[in-house]
């Protein structure tokens, strides 16, 4: 007989078969002979557990390294930068980082913020620096060097990794759970945009302080989320679930610490490009001030909606908005700060504390719904968080095929405004746009009714509380929160012991 508390334990435990657990991968698993059985052979036990080479891990791994090459073949008819007769529209291969190589003058020599402003954070800034002025070294000392085509490639390498490192991230945070991480390697999102911005650096950069908060490491977790604040802003709002949880469960120097952590990582980053080039340095904050509503986004299906888009000259409150963009700007941001607070009254009225990737998820979408800007790789911000707040296949996959949906419409939308011919009526791509929004407010909504019916969430079947909570995991509530739930509904700060 003997006691051990397996809290906190998170590769000892019967690890899950989505065969098993989930409806849809059990429907689907008709197809190849039904689920697992119970003498199959797992391949989902910790490396170095059994003597199969080929663990879930590693497939994983492998299947995220597959999907990045396809996506390199997918985008290949755009690299060498000549883009005749729109084949980056007509294959699908635009991509920013080509084409802001020459526009932000990185061909030329030019030192992103010194010599020419730029319209992203200072990291991503200093990101395309650091790639780019070697490729143009290069490029002075072998003339018919492509550079366009090297200084890609060098960033897709460099995402690339960044995305197997996230993948690496997801599998680290759900050792019972490693096929959760297949959603994100197969993802369609993930073929079809994973270089057409640099996000992964932000994503990497947050995937990483997720972890390093998940290891109770709150200084290192709000470095890294600062950091990835400083290449694009989302990450910044991951500390809004931090605090809210850190007030439920009483560790608020844990927050606290993560978030100056943060604070000082976004001054040490910005300050000094601020104080040498403050023109430079403020183009991102100038361009995200100035810009109308750009397509794709909610207020775009409004002012479709009003007739203006559709060309019948009609007028209504979206088109006046954004005829009116300071009002347009303040109204993004109530609409934001009001769903925050609805995601606060959630995290603290929830009948059991909600997991830190369920809260994240709600904020970063939030945050891409109300929006003026939604542009089309931004859904790599929410694949990752969606996989650790909701890891189901069903209404993942629904709103992946919305995402590749609106992916088609999209480019076809550039087509025909570069050719002055529409591909297809205008309702086709607000059909595809308003279809990707629905597809995301409904994972915000199964999300929520998994964090008021906790029973009904994949990842607390298999772990006691919160593998991504860090120094919250399995604390009991405040005091003052212990009044107002019934009893059971907190995580007993003293759990049964286990008899073996």
């Amino acid at each position: 007989m003997s006691t051990k508390s397996t809290r906190g334990i998170d590769d000892a435990g019967v690890p899950d078969h989505p065969s098993r657990s989930d409806g849809f991968v059990r429907g689907v698993s008709g197809l190849i002979g039904g689920p697992l059985g119970d003498h199959a052979v797992a391949l989902d036990r910790p490396v170095g557990r059994d003597r199969h080479f080929w663990t879930a891990a590693r497939i994983v791994l492998a299947l995220v390294c597959l999907t990045l090459a396809l996506h390199w073949v997918q985008k290949s008819p755009c690299q060498d930068g000549a883009w005749t007769n729109n084949v980056q529209y007509t294959r699908f291969c635009y991509t920013d980082v080509l084409a802001l190589y020459y526009a932000e003058g990185l061909n030329e020599g030019k030192v992103p913020y010194r010599d020419h402003p730029v319209e992203y954070p200072v990291l991503t800034g200093y990101f395309m620096g650091a790639l780019g002025l070697p490729v143009h070294a290069l490029g002075r000392d072998d003339p018919g060097l492509n550079q366009g085509m090297w200084f890609y490639n060098a960033n897709a390498l460099v995402l690339g990794a960044l995305a197997v490192a996230t993948a690496a991230v997801l599998l680290a945070l759900r050792r019972r759970r490693p096929w959760d991480a297949a959603l994100f390697a197969l993802a369609p999102a993930l073929l079809l945009t994973a270089t057409v911005n640099w996000d992964f650096l932000a994503i990497g950069l947050a995937a990483f302080g997720l972890l390093a908060w998940a290891r109770r490491r709150p200084a290192l977790a709000g470095l890294l989320l600062g950091l990835g604040g400083a290449a694009k802003l989302w990450p910044l709002f991951l500390f809004w679930p931090i605090l809210l949880l850190a007030i439920r469960g009483s560790r608020l120097r844990a927050a606290f610490t993560a978030i100056g952590a943060g604070a000082l990582a976004l001054l040490v980053v910005n300050l000094p490009t601020a104080l040498l080039y403050p023109k430079n340095w403020g183009r991102f904050l100038e361009l995200n001030t100035e810009r109308p509503i750009d397509w794709g986004t909610l207020w775009y299906i409004g002012r479709y909606l009003d007739g203006k888009v559709g060309g019948s000259g009609g007028t209504g409150p979206f088109e006046w908005l954004n005829a009116n963009i300071p009002v347009l700007n303040n109204l993004s941001y109530a609409l934001f700060i009001l769903a925050c607070v609805g995601v606060a009254v959630l995290a603290l009225a929830a009948p059991r504390r909600p997991r830190l990737a369920q809260l994240a998820f709600l904020v970063v979408a939030a945050f891409l719904i109300f929006s003026k800007v939604w542009s089309q790789q931004f859904v790599l911000w929410l694949l990752p968080l969606a996989v650790l707040a909701r890891p189901k296949w069903g209404a993942f996959l629904a709103w992946q095929l919305a995402e590749v949906a609106y992916f088609a419409a999209f480019y076809g939308e550039l087509l025909g405004a570069s050719t002055g011919r529409p591909v297809f009526p205008e309702g086709v791509f607000v059909l595809a746009a308003t279809l990707r929004l629905t597809t995301v407010v409904i994972l915000c909504v199964l999300i929520v009714r998994e964090i008021l019916r906790p029973e009904q969430d994949a990842v607390r079947s298999t772990y006691a509380d919160d593998p991504d909570a860090g120094v919250i995991d399995g604390a009991p509530d405040a005091p003052w929160l212990r009044r107002h739930h019934p009893p059971g509904s907190t995580v007993d700060p003293t759990p049964a012991p286990a008899t073996t």
